[in-house]
């Protein structure tokens, strides 16, 4: 493909703007020079260069994105329960069998109760961290986890259970963008795909830690089979809030509110001491210039901006990527014990199944980082949706033989390798691009709108999975795969068709490529500079 290179300009709006650069305006000349400086010296920074510029940065990143491990730890606990024996005959009712169960209902509320809290959660999210800052917003939801877990942990029916993983799902929602967005804005380019992909990590933790947690528990029956689980969740606010209290605010956010000055302060607490080369002021001229690029380009910070021009496209492209990843069949994860059950395992081998599988996770979201440096997002997210239909219309056509504990071991390694293969491509890249393909003044509200599309078709997923595998109720079982498989070719489609390629570019730079319309499969090639754009900023800012 032939290279093309974009210098981006724009009209005088009736003489209004004028052209810093032709009229000798040194200020300005010198901002931009500090801008292009920043950038270059990103665009050759190493990974290496990066972790030793930037270790407090990914120390605070990781803090702040440990609060992931919650969700995960809620979402796999709710799962398993269906499939934990104190658990059913506490909140569940007997069947004619003489085995206690839960109905597919009642499955569906308590998982879509937690997507819905969840869903208030972002929206509220998408108001107050832009106006408050990540750090006190982050602060706030942990002390509201602190508060509302022991409704759980006393919860007596399984209607109060259902309220409690609504008002937790709040401040869990609050975590789901909160941690890309702060991830994002505080490290260099080359770090991005690190610190994003670890919230990714931080879920599957989560999830680890939860089937951990309850297999330990498994031959417990009393009730503190199921209160010690809600129990742990108490640890993780407490320790986070400890650590997040002396965190530093992103310094995008303060250039976003015309502070500039508290900005550097912020960036010289995200680097280390060892600095050589490194200019602090020239890296906030960058940010400054981009956050004027994306006004230039008439970008608001309201949630209708993120349906208006250049940014209606951004925003779908991110709603597609959190589609993608809530249609691709990973929802039966948080169902993988109960899903066990019902191909025909025991429930002892059906947790220790499940603990493998989040291993498997933990193993694909660590193999993930060295194959988005190589292969980039695009390519990989493609690639790895096909995977994984290829993976669940497998497990749809072994379902098909008569049911034996054969086909039954070999589904649940079929699964195993699905969830590998997630995590390695779809599920830890996701994170990667939704972080990148919204604009800075808007990052908050695109992640928050495509987010809320994700658990929205969470609680579909809630409501119909539990009627896929409940023998009561549909009883697909493992054919499920041929429905999950289905979807995932349709969303490679799509997602080859719109999806671009951001591996290497600074935010300016995405900025103009979508300006310009470039297509989704010109992205990679596409050669643009940003610079060369005419600004609207008053001498104030030129002076900075």
């Amino acid at each position: 493909m032939s290279r093309e290179t974009i210098g981006s300009s724009c009209s005088n709006d009736d003489g209004d703007r004028q052209d810093a650069m032709a009229t000798g305006d040194e200020n300005f000349i010198s901002f931009i020079s500090d801008a292009q400086t920043a950038a270059t010296r990103e665009h050759q920074m190493s990974v290496w260069q990066g972790i030793k510029l930037y270790p407090k940065a990914i120390a605070w990143s990781m803090v702040i994105s440990s609060a992931v491990i919650m969700e995960g730890f809620d979402n796999a606990l709710i799962g398993s329960f269906y499939a934990f024996p104190a658990f059913q005959r506490k909140y569940g009712r007997l069947l004619p069998d003489g085995t206690y169960g839960i109905d597919a209902a009642w499955q569906a509320g308590l998982s879509g109760g937690m997507n819905a809290g969840q869903v208030l959660g972002l929206l509220l999210n998408g108001f107050v961290e832009e106006r408050y800052g990540h750090k006190k917003t982050m602060l706030v939801a942990l002390f509201a986890v602190v508060a509302l877990v022991p409704m759980l942990f006393f919860a007596e029916n399984i209607q109060t259970l259902v309220a409690g993983e609504i008002l937790l799902g709040l401040p869990l929602g609050t975590f789901q963008t909160l941690t890309i967005a702060y991830a994002s804005e505080v490290c260099p380019v080359i770090l991005r795909p690190c610190l994003t992909i670890y919230v990714n990590l931080s879920w599957v933790i989560g999830q680890l830690l939860a089937l951990c947690v309850l297999r330990t528990q498994i031959e417990n029956t009393s009730e503190w089979s199921y209160r010690i689980p809600f129990s742990i969740q108490w640890v993780w606010p407490v320790l986070i809030i400890a650590a997040v209290a002396f965190a530093p605010e992103s310094p995008w956010w303060y250039i976003r509110h015309d502070r500039p000055e508290a900005a550097l302060d912020a960036l010289n607490r995200l680097v280390g001491s060892d600095r050589p080369g490194f200019n602090a002021s020239q890296a906030i001229s960058l940010m400054i210039h981009t956050n004027e690029l994306e006004k230039d380009i008439s970008m608001g910070t309201t949630y209708l901006d993120c349906f208006k021009g250049v940014d209606r496209r951004r925003t779908g492209i991110t709603c597609l990527v959190f589609t993608s990843q809530a249609l691709c069949g990973i929802g039966l994860m948080a169902y993988s014990a109960y899903f066990y059950i019902q191909v025909g395992l025991p429930t002892s081998a059906s947790f220790s199944l499940s603990l493998a599988q989040y291993a498997a996770g933990f193993l694909g979201t660590i193999l993930s980082l060295l194959l988005t440096s190589y292969f980039g997002r695009r390519s990989l997210y493609v690639v790895g949706l096909l995977i994984l239909a290829i993976i669940l219309s497998s497990i749809g056509f072994v379902s098909l033989g008569e049911e034996q504990p054969s086909l039954s071991w070999a589904i649940g390694c079929i699964f195993l390798a699905f969830v590998f293969f997630y995590n390695s491509t779809a599920g830890a890249v996701g994170y990667v691009l939704v972080s990148e393909l919204s604009a800075t003044r808007l990052r908050s509200k695109t992640l928050v709108i495509s987010r809320i599309l994700f658990n929205v078709l969470g609680i579909v997923n809630s409501v119909i999975i539990p009627y896929m595998l409940n023998p009561n109720a549909w009883n697909w079982k493992a054919k499920a795969g041929f429905f999950w498989g289905g979807l995932c070719f349709l969303l490679a489609l799509l997602s080859y068709l719109f999806l671009p390629e951001t591996k290497g570019r600074t935010y300016s730079e995405l900025d103009v490529l979508f300006e310009q319309g470039v297509s989704a499969r010109r992205f990679k090639d596409t050669i643009v500079d940003p610079f060369q754009r005419r600004l609207g900023m008053n001498e104030a800012q030129r002076s900075r």
